[in-house]
């Protein structure tokens, strides 16, 4: 479970317990309390009262909880969402009704798909009004309820405060998730007495959260699973997002190490494992590395923490790892477990004790694989079937730009993303020495998401070199945040990969409908993003066009100091490789021209046993 709550009071001895405040002033004082210190929102007249409660705290409080306005509300949405992702703490999204609201649909339905625990509060009409079609009224509730983990309607203003402290628990607790509060103009205009304290009668919720963190991982489960990984000569761990919401890296890190389990990652669990270690094989499935998706193939225990077999990872469930004699699951969602693949051993809990349990019990049982064989495996195949491209061409290769940068980075950069071709080349040839600097669109594949998020996570880690990378299609979704960042004046580095069109649907396009691109060809378009960011203040704007130059500009880029914006003219024929297409097993994987297919240059398929 995800549960950051930095230096909180005690809500019994609250100084403010008492005290006549209204609706606006409760909600204000219990983000606060919750360690709210970034408010990202669009005002208008439904929320009103809510921001002149904002600014009069921050004029009282040297403003402890800034709040940044974006260029539309989509953008606060994606903005908290990156907060979150990069802190492990609750963002907040402050919005007005109707139009504002709806804006923030995506947002929270992204953070709905990654699991990712921010709360939005929604300015509403009058409760007189609400149903008369006022101006700029909305059904949120109607709207959010498909695609939030839970909504509030505050109808009755007694309930206010303890609302709001509900949806910050129901957000981070068991599976992270948006909580969006809509609050009429007329709650926020009503006084009553602060109470410090209180939240929600929801017993269910509660008594589900309360048996999750008491289902501890027994010894007979314990026996169990080292049991199957005794048995076991080809071990591997399929760490997805949840390993990070739940807090959990470094503990599956030291289980992995202590008994030198290799390590494959979901696109979402990017940084659970230290890329650089030698047991990492980085990302597995539609657009992984084909050693980590041989490596599937291969092993013969399968350990799933935090992951839920996604179409992207497992296309053919019944062909995905099929060597496994063994699978076992870790999560926190009951409903994940043999959803997808059925499984041998699962346990649904909290995942960072039960990962220290298991080691523990390892070591007490002084358990030993034998696993130097898979490792001699693993390292083989890391090499022969290494990341590569096309090295000799004239025009600049996406790939070799995310190299110059990570050789400047050493993994430690927050890498945001928009949304196709750029976003899997990062998430490639990216190495991520942490948890939490991997933000992207993971499930919703949100384009426009990377340059919002990247303004949160710099307003989350204000001391960490944070870089969006985007493509020319991709961030023309958000193109207005670039003004966000040079009015807060964040060190903010942008680059934007531009091979004139929607490259990904390009690359689908060519490989499965015969080359027609159908709408997703730009080079027509005019647009001149260097113009459009210097138009925004940005005072490093340049364009890279030639390959010979692009070590000293990726240098003097990364090492500004302010916001940065680069765009970088690159072969529009470069693709993304590997790729397993949809529908299609491993074996059936394209690994383009530059990286070896195992499975094209024999007759034969190889088996794990020959490939040793």
């Amino acid at each position: 479970m995800a549960q950051v709550r930095d230096n909180l009071p005690d809500p019994a001895s609250h100084p403010l317990a008492g005290t006549r405040m209204t609706g606006a002033e409760m909600m204000v004082q219990v983000l606060a309390d919750e360690g709210v210190d970034t408010v990202f929102g669009y005002s208008g007249g439904a929320i009103l009262p809510t921001y002149d409660a904002i600014f009069r705290f921050n004029a009282e409080h040297h403003d402890r909880m800034p709040l940044i306005v974006p260029a539309n509300e989509q953008g606060a949405g994606f903005m908290a969402a990156g907060y979150a992702r990069a802190s492990g703490k609750v963002g907040v999204a402050l919005v007005t009704s109707g139009p504002g609201a709806t804006n923030t649909v995506t947002p929270v339905r992204d953070c709905m798909a990654d699991s990712v625990p921010i709360v939005v509060i929604c300015g509403q009409v009058a409760r007189a009004a609400v149903g008369t079609d006022a101006f700029q009224e909305a059904p949120v509730s109607n709207i959010m309820s498909a695609a939030a983990k839970h909504v509030f309607l505050v109808t009755e203003p007694e309930r206010l405060e303890a609302t709001v402290r509900t949806a910050f628990e129901i957000a981070r607790s068991g599976r992270p998730g948006p909580v969006v509060i809509d609050v009429p103009k007329d709650v926020q205009n009503w006084e009553g007495t602060f109470a410090g304290e209180g939240v929600l009668p929801i017993p269910g919720y509660r008594q589900r959260m309360n048996a999750l963190a008491a289902n501890r991982i027994d010894d007979t489960e314990c026996a169990d699973f080292f049991r199957l990984l005794a048995e076991s000569e080809r071990p591997l761990i399929y760490a997805g997002g949840g390993v990070i919401n739940a807090n959990a890296s470094q503990e599956m890190r030291e289980l992995a190490q202590a008994f030198g389990i290799p390590v494959v990652t979901t696109l979402m669990g990017i940084g659970a494992f230290d890329t650089t270690d030698p047991l990492a094989l980085h990302m597995l499935g539609m657009h992984g590395t084909a050693f980590a998706n041989y490596a599937v193939d291969d092993c013969d225990f399968l350990i799933a923490m935090g992951s839920r077999f996604d179409d992207r990872v497992a296309g053919v469930p019944q062909a995905f790892a099929p060597n496994a004699r063994h699978i076992a699951h870790f999560d926190v969602d009951a409903s994940e477990i043999n959803k997808v693949k059925n499984v041998d051993w699962h346990h649904v809990g909290v995942l960072a004790e039960s990962l220290r349990r298991l080691l523990e019990y390892g070591r007490e049982i002084g358990f030993a694989g034998e696993y130097a064989p898979w490792h001699r495996h693993i390292a083989d195949l890391k090499a022969h079937y290494a990341m590569n491209y096309d090295r000799e061409s004239d025009a600049i290769q996406p790939h070799q730009v995310i190299e110059e940068i990570n050789k400047l980075t050493g993994g430690e950069a927050i890498i945001s993303t928009g949304v196709g071709q750029h976003q899997m080349w990062a998430a490639q040839y990216f190495d991520f020495r942490q948890p939490r600097l991997w933000l992207t669109s993971g499930s919703m594949g949100t384009m426009g998401f990377g340059l919002p998020a990247a303004v949160g996570a710099q307003f989350a880690q204000r001391d960490k070199l944070v870089i969006d990378i985007d493509g020319d299609a991709s961030i023309r979704m958000n193109l207005g945040e670039l003004e966000t960042v040079t009015t807060y004046d964040l060190p903010v580095k942008i680059v934007v990969l531009n091979n004139f069109g929607d490259g990904m649907v390009k690359q689908w396009q060519k490989l499965f409908f015969k080359g027609r691109l159908s709408a997703s060809d730009k080079s027509l378009h005019k647009k001149d993003f260097v113009k459009a960011a210097e138009a925004d203040g940005f005072e490093f704007a340049q364009r890279l066009d030639d390959k010979t130059r692009l070590p000293e500009v990726i240098k003097a880029f990364v090492e500004y100091q302010g916001p940065a914006f680069l765009e970088v003219i690159i072969d529009p024929d470069a693709g993304v490789y590997p790729m397993v297409g949809p529908g299609m097993s491993y074996r059936e994987m394209i690994t383009g021209d530059h990286i070896p297919n195992r499975y094209e240059t024999s007759d034969t398929e190889v088996s794990p046993s020959e490939a040793f």
